[in-house]
């Protein structure tokens, strides 16, 4: 997808630790529909628009990061934090 950049729109997003070799961190805040994402490398990332469902079912992967990697990262817009 499309990095987003909006000025002055970067309230982060409470994270919590998750077990993964691709992820280090995920939060999601259900009001703004902001999935909130670090990586191992230590990039963070802020996902667009996305349902809670999404947040859910990546919390509930068997992967983890493969269901990063192929429902998060190509469907929704981002921005780099």
């Amino acid at each position: 997808m499309h990095e987003f950049t909006q000025p002055g729109n970067n309230v982060r997003v409470h994270r919590q630790p998750i077990e993964s070799s691709v992820l280090a961190e995920v939060g999601y805040d259900r009001k703004r529909r902001v999935l909130e994402v670090k990586l191992v490398s230590g990039a963070v990332y802020q996902y667009l628009d996305v349902p809670a469902r999404e947040f859910m079912a990546l919390l509930a992967a068997e992967s983890s990061g493969r269901y990063y990697n192929q429902s998060i990262k190509p469907n929704y817009d981002y921005r780099q934090l």
